[in-house]
Parts: C-alpha cells; sequence; structure tokens
C-alpha cells in the first residue's frame, strides 16, 4: 500500500521532517510558483505551509485527496478556511510557537524606541559622535498600555513590570481576576490611550479590529508616547499614524507588520518607513530558531494525527477542544455507530440526540457529536466526510444535533446512544460501548432490542417474526453462497414476537442474495451495513 503524500510547499526545519517519521512520502515544492504548486497538490494528503504558499479555493479544489493544511506558523491569512471547510480539508496552525518570539520582539522595539538605538546606531555607524542628540528615556515607573491582554500580552507584562513598569490592559474578554493574577489593571480603551507612556497592540486582525487606532485614539495619547504593533497590518491605521508621528501628536512608533507586506511605494506604509521616529522590522516577530522549530514540530504532530484519522484538537475549523484521554477511544465507537445508524434508517434523517451515559459524564464528550455526524454522513454523501464539513452537512440537510449526556448506565461502565428523528415519523436508536482492559467495540442494542456483539467490517441485520427454522433457512443460503457467518446473535422481546438477528459475515452479501433471503423469511427489515475505516 503506497504511503501518504506530504507535501512541503516551502522550507521547513530537519526537525519538522523527523517529526513527521517514516510513514509518509514527503514531497517538496516551490509553493509560492502556482505553476508547480497546483499539480503537485493532485496527490498530496497534506501540504505544510508558512506564510508565501496561497491555499486559496483554487488549490484546495485542485487537491482532492487533501486532508490537512498545516501553517507552520500563526497567521492563516494566506488559506481560504471557508473552501476548506467546505471541502472537508482541516486546517492547523501552531498558534504558541511564536508567543515567546513576538514577546520579546515587542520589548526589543519599546526598548529599542526608548532608547532610540536604531538612529544611534546608524549616526554612529556613519562617522558621527552624537550623545546629546540620542538622549533617550527610562523605562522605570512608565506606564505601558497592552491591549489585548492573551498570551503574548501577559508574557510583556511579566517582562516590563521587571523593569519597574505599571501595566494597564484593555481587553474585553479578560477577567478581572485574570489581570490581578498578572498583575496588571483592566481599563477602558480611551482610560489606556490617555494613561500609556509605551502602547502596544496584540489583538486578532478582525473586521471590529481593523484600524481600531486612528486619528480619534491618536487625540488621546500624550505627545510623549510610544505606539508599538508586532500583531497585524492594519490595526492601526497607516495614514492616521503617519499624520500623528509628523504634527507631534506622539513622540515615535514600532512596526513589526504592516497592511500590505512588503510596503509598496503607493501604499499607505510606505512613507512611514522614512520617519525619523518610526523602527521597523520586517515582519520578525516569528522569526527565531526556535519559533520556526517549534511551529514545524507542533503542525507535523497534527498532521500524523489527522492522517491517522484522529481529530487534532487545535484545528482551527473544527468544533473540538482538548480531548480526555479517557475519552479518545469512543472516538471510532461513535463514528461506528453513526455508520450503522445510518445503514438502518429507512428515511432521511431530521434530528439526532447523541446520548451519553455512566462514567463519561465528568468529561467534556462533544467530540462524540462531531464523531456522530461524520459516521451518519460518511457512507450517504458524494462529498469526503471529516469532523470539518460534518456539521456543515448536517446543517445543509437541516439536521439537528444535540448532546445529552448524564450517569445513568445499569450494565456497562459507559453506553453511547445514537438516537434520531426519520422523515416518515419513525424513530431509531443504535446503542454501543466500549469492553474489558482492550476496550472491544461493541454494538449492544438496535432500538429496544439488547445485543452485545463486536462490531467488524461486514454485519447484515433482520427483523422478522420469530418462529422455528428461521436460522437454518438463512445459514443455508449464505453457506450456499460461499459467504461464512462469523458471529450471530438473535435478541426478541417474546417466544413468537418479533426478532432481530445481526450477523458477522467475512465479505459483502451479493445483493440479490439479500432480497432472496428477506422474501424466505418475510422481513420487515434487512439491512447490510459496511463500516468504512476512517
Amino acid at each position: 500500500m503506497s504511503k501518504p503524500v506530504v507535501l512541503l510547499a516551502e522550507e521547513l526545519s530537519p526537525a519538522t521532517i523527523d517529526a513527521l517519521g517514516p510513514d509518509f512520502e514527503i514531497r517538496s515544492v516551490n509553493g509560492a510558483d502556482r505553476a508547480e504548486l497546483l499539480p503537485a497538490l493532485a496527490e498530496a494528503d497534506a501540504v505544510l505551509i508558512r506564510s508565501a504558499t496561497k491555499m486559496d479555493a483554487e488549490a484546495i479544489a485542485a487537491a482532492p485527496r487533501l486532508k490537512v493544511i498545516a501553517r507552520a506558523g500563526v497567521g492563516l491569512d494566506n488559506v481560504d478556511i471557508k473552501s476548506a471547510t467546505t471541502a472537508g480539508v482541516m486546517v492547523v496552525n501552531a498558534p504558541t510557537s511564536n508567543i515567546i518570539s513576538a514577546a520579546e520582539l515587542t520589548v526589543a522595539h519599546i526598548l529599542g524606541l526608548a532608547r532610540r538605538i536604531p538612529a544611534a546606531n546608524a549616526s554612529l555607524a556613519a562617522g558621527q559622535w552624537k550623545r546629546s542628540a540620542y538622549t533617550g528615556v527610562e523605562l522605570y515607573e512608565k506606564t505601558l498600555g497592552i491591549i489585548g491582554l492573551g498570551r503574548i500580552g501577559a508574557l510583556i507584562a511579566a517582562r516590563l513590570q521587571a523593569f519597574g513598569m505599571d501595566v494597564v490592559a484593555y481587553d474585553p474578554y479578560v477577567t478581572s481576576a485574570r489581570a490581578q493574577q498578572l498583575g496588571v489593571q483592566l481599563v477602558s480603551l480611551d482610560d489606556l490611550l490617555q494613561r500609556s507612556d509605551f502602547v502596544t497592540i496584540h489583538m486578532p486582525k478582525t473586521p471590529e479590529t481593523t484600524g481600531m487606532i486612528s486619528t480619534a485614539q491618536f487625540a488621546l495619547m500624550k505627545p510623549t508616547a510610544y505606539v508599538v504593533n508586532v500583531a497585524r497590518g492594519g490595526l492601526i491605521d497607516e495614514a492616521a499614524l503617519h499624520e500623528a508621528l509628523t504634527s507631534g501628536q506622539i513622540a515615535g512608533a514600532g512596526l513589526d507588520v504592516f497592511t500590505s507586506e512588503p510596503p509598496k511605494e503607493d501604499g499607505t506604509a510606505f512613507p512611514l518607513l522614512s520617519l525619523p521616529n518610526v523602527l521597523v522590522t520586517p515582519h520578525l516577530g516569528a522569526s527565531t530558531d526556535e519559533a520556526q522549530e517549534k511551529a514545524g514540530v507542533s503542525v507535523a504532530k497534527s498532521v500524523r494525527l489527522a492522517l491517522g484519522g484522529e481529530l487534532v484538537p487545535d484545528a482551527v475549523n473544527v468544533a473540538g477542544g482538548v480531548i480526555d484521554p479517557y475519552v479518545r477511544p469512543g472516538i471510532p465507537l461513535v463514528e461506528k455507530l453513526g455508520q450503522i445508524f445510518a445503514a438502518l434508517a429507512q428515511s432521511p434523517l431530521t434530528s439526532l440526540d447523541v446520548e451519553v451515559h455512566g462514567e463519561l459524564n465528568q468529561y467534556d464528550v462533544s467530540v462524540y457529536k462531531l464523531a456522530a455526524l461524520k459516521g451518519v454522513f460518511t457512507n450517504i454523501v458524494s462529498e469526503k466526510v471529516s469532523y470539518v464539513n460534518a456539521p456543515l452537512l448536517a446543517e445543509q440537510r437541516g439536521v439537528e444535533a444535540r448532546l445529552i449526556v448524564d450517569d445513568r448506565s445499569e450494565e456497562y461502565r459507559n453506553v453511547i446512544t445514537l438516537r434520531g428523528a426519520l422523515s416518515d415519523g419513525s424513530q431509531l436508536a443504535v446503542s454501543g460501548t466500549l469492553t474489558g482492559t482492550k476496550q472491544i467495540e461493541k454494538l449492544v442494542g438496535i432500538d429496544d432490542y439488547a445485543l452485545e456483539l463486536p462490531i467488524e467490517t461486514h454485519h447484515v441485520v433482520m427483523r422478522y417474526a420469530d418462529r422455528p427454522g428461521i436460522v437454518a433457512v438463512y445459514g443455508q443460503k449464505f453457506g450456499d453462497a460461499g459467504i461464512n457467518i462469523a458471529g450471530m446473535q438473535i435478541a426478541r422481546h417474546a417466544a413468537g414476537g418479533q426478532a432481530l438477528s445481526v450477523l458477522t459475515v467475512d465479505s459483502p452479501v451479493p445483493d440479490d442474495l439479500l432480497a432472496d433471503v428477506r422474501a424466505q423469511i418475510h422481513a420487515d427489515l434487512f439491512t447490510q451495513i459496511q463500516i468504512t475505516e476512517s
């Protein structure tokens, strides 16, 4: 069997290759060259990129086998996440790989502005000795304003508190208790701008945050204040910043990111580059050896999980979350229950309850709803189904899914039931569990029939009036056709009533044989189930 193909669209560290391991065929391509990239994507199961490769709708459409796009870094501006989600392609990045590097670069900008280091360096390198021309300011007892008190903001607060700075922050999503733990005072944005000697911004770029620091905000700042942006280009209105710097509204700025990168001569950032009170760097926030290696290794591990059919908890287009080790073994079980449910359903599904009963109620089992939807749609839609697009497929078909969790499980430590309403007004329920030290996946119920049968690749489910000789009929028919019955269980409520028989067979049963047996035993339900592995 050929190995899955992992396409390296940009240069990555040797540690990244090592983290991928020997289970994949590694191919390299120049992702910035579309003529080279698009043909190479045709056989790719995964693609690893940095910032130069654009995985847009065209690129995703050129990759029919693609399961995961891995960005070895934080930003995803070069990935069309909507197109990837529709195609069932997981998008992962390395959200924590560069936080220390970005925090340290922010501190470097602040120190460089305070002590005018770049200008002094350039002057001395030019043969001048102008000590008095480059008098700076101390950070001690100055106020630092942090806009966005996330992981990077918290690291900056800790580092600059060591310089004796007072730290205030604006972040509508951070609690006062969290800020207090960090030794930071939460204030309004206007208050922060009025009080701060140095302002640094660490917000995601969204329609709401684009241009959030503009003319009105600069008017609130001290004429001695400095602003720093090492987060995302466009958070600061570059034209308004130029006016504030040239008019003396503020003292200076440190910029690592720009609206257009590199800045174009006709763009709003270009005039900033030549101002004497601006310190600029070419988007170096993640440009350390350590950050690059951490990013590559992180996404390589995510690729291994994704291509192994597992959910990657921090995938940006999957509503997952951290999965507890106690929860993880149930994911493939729930997927298979979804496939069994879909095979047994006699009409389209309209709503689905994923019921989790037992000790699992103490854990976050939200991933089971994703797994159930993935299983339900795997064999009934033409699209490739994944954890990514399964909720979208449900939404498109008007299927409402709920997760119900409680601690009630009488016979097993845990039981998971998929209970759904069908368009013909009927209901269907399928239950399963994991048993023993080997965590054997077992089917333990269909509707109100109790079973206990290991889930295998091929099953046949029959429901008929209980009477003597039925087993002999289908046993004879299957035997004559060379279909081996590897296991069987029959459930019934009372002698002479309806009986449910579930067979495990070693190979698929031809449709004509199924029709013949169904007619012979007068079954009102007769379904073949074939489990598709992820």
